[in-house]
């Protein structure tokens, strides 16, 4: 690359971090991975059964404006515009006054893609997307072998720039996973923002079913085991238990559990895979704005009896802090790593009569001992950064190197 392309490129990331600094408030707020959520069905007014203390935004001042404004855009505006494009826009402007990244609004057709996510079965490209801290753009953190990402070209640590012409600046991982996601055969085009890339990079995916294999199990030296959990998808508990049997059939004598970039997943799965392994007592706990507290907690029948340890980065989020959190607080295990990302709070969706869902934050949790770890992060034990030199994995060097020393001191 010659010293022009070097200016190019440099000015690129220069003018994408001016701009997304510019844009919009949302974007001062840390983004992370959101899927602890519930499901709850709401009819008619979302908010009937309640008192309202302050008066409704849906009054008569408000709905001559959006009259007034609908007419003009309909009137001026370059290009014709469906009426239910612009109704979805109204809806999807009130979530984003909020400026919180993990309230959305969703339209049927997004709730369906949603619940595949979760689930660990969808028809997609195979590729793990989580948000990005600096640079407020979704990026693929981890390609799943044998996918259509992977024949793409798509690499780990690409930026989501576009999908289809959209722009995906300000969007939240879940949005972002909702227009890559489709029927199984048609096509989708993804721009990416690339690392020593002068210019964003058109790839064209078709898309396919794709189960997600969340759980990765192998033994290392000295009868050590390693699984390593990618997210926490409802099949992820079933994998989990496969692994950590076949683990014990094994005979380990200390495990490393891997969280690294894990961005998160399901509450239930979550709270399920630590029972396995937790003493008894708190896993975590949620608090709302009125002070309501509500618990998950482990009967501690099988509680691990070996080494263990938990490696983390600055991208292991929400779910996965969970099951950091109640390790560390139990003593039971050493968090080997970097700082985690820091998403201490809860979101639960909402579904509405015409099977629209709105995602709100509802609450804040905390580890079985009260920390609230939200733009915080669960600090290591054992800091060890992954340069990005680096020749081997150093962070899972140092978490071999740590359980063979607890075990041999035992």
């Amino acid at each position: 690359m010659n010293e022009n392309e070097k200016d190019d490129n440099r000015s690129f990331w220069r003018g994408l971090a001016v701009g997304l600094a510019s844009s919009c408030a949302i974007l001062l707020v840390v983004f992370g991975s959101v899927k602890i959520y519930q499901t709850y069905r709401v009819y008619g007014r979302l908010a009937s059964g309640s008192s309202a203390e302050t008066e409704s935004v849906a009054n008569e001042k408000t709905t001559e404006k959006l009259g007034v404004l609908e007419n003009t855009i309909k009137q001026y505006f370059w290009q014709d515009v469906d009426e239910s494009t612009l109704e979805e826009g109204v809806y999807k402007g009130l979530l984003e006054s909020l400026d919180d990244p993990y309230s959305v609004y969703y339209t049927h057709d997004e709730l369906v893609q949603l619940q595949q996510q979760t689930e660990g079965i969808y028809y997609g490209i195979g590729a793990y997307i989580s948000q990005d801290k600096e640079m407020g753009y979704a990026r693929i953190s981890k390609i799943i072998k044998n996918t259509p990402a992977e024949a793409s070209g798509l690499q780990q640590d690409d930026y989501i720039y576009k999908v289809n012409g959209e722009d995906m600046q300000g969007k939240d991982s879940t949005y972002v996973v909702s227009k890559i996601k489709g029927e199984a055969g048609t096509k989708v085009t993804i721009t990416v923002v690339r690392e020593g890339a002068t210019d964003p990079i058109d790839i064209e995916v078709e898309r396919q079913k794709i189960e997600s294999p969340t759980v990765e199990y192998q033994m290392l030296d000295n009868d050590m085991a390693y699984i390593q959990i990618t997210e926490f998808d409802l099949v992820t508990t079933e994998q989990f238990e496969e692994a950590y049997k076949q683990a014990q059939a094994d005979e380990m004598k200390g495990l490393i559990l891997d969280l690294r970039s894990n961005p998160g997943g399901n509450l239930s799965t979550v709270c399920d895979i630590a029972r396995m392994i937790l003493p008894k007592g708190l896993i975590v706990y949620t608090e709302d704005k009125y002070g309501k507290r509500e618990e998950y907690t482990c009967d501690g029948d099988t509680p691990i009896s070996i080494p263990l340890v938990v490696l983390v980065n600055e991208n292991t989020a929400s779910a996965a802090e969970i099951f950091t959190g109640a390790v560390k607080d139990y003593g039971i295990g050493t968090i080997v790593g970097t700082t985690t990302f820091g998403k201490g709070i809860v979101q639960n969706t909402f579904q509405l009569s015409d099977g629209s869902v709105v995602k709100l934050t509802i609450a804040h949790y905390y580890t079985p001992l009260g920390n609230d770890i939200h733009k915080v992060g669960i600090t290591p034990d054992v800091e060890v950064e992954l340069p990005d030199d680096a020749t081997s994995d150093v962070q899972l060097e140092k978490a071999l190197e740590v359980v063979k020393g607890l075990e041999s001191a035992e």
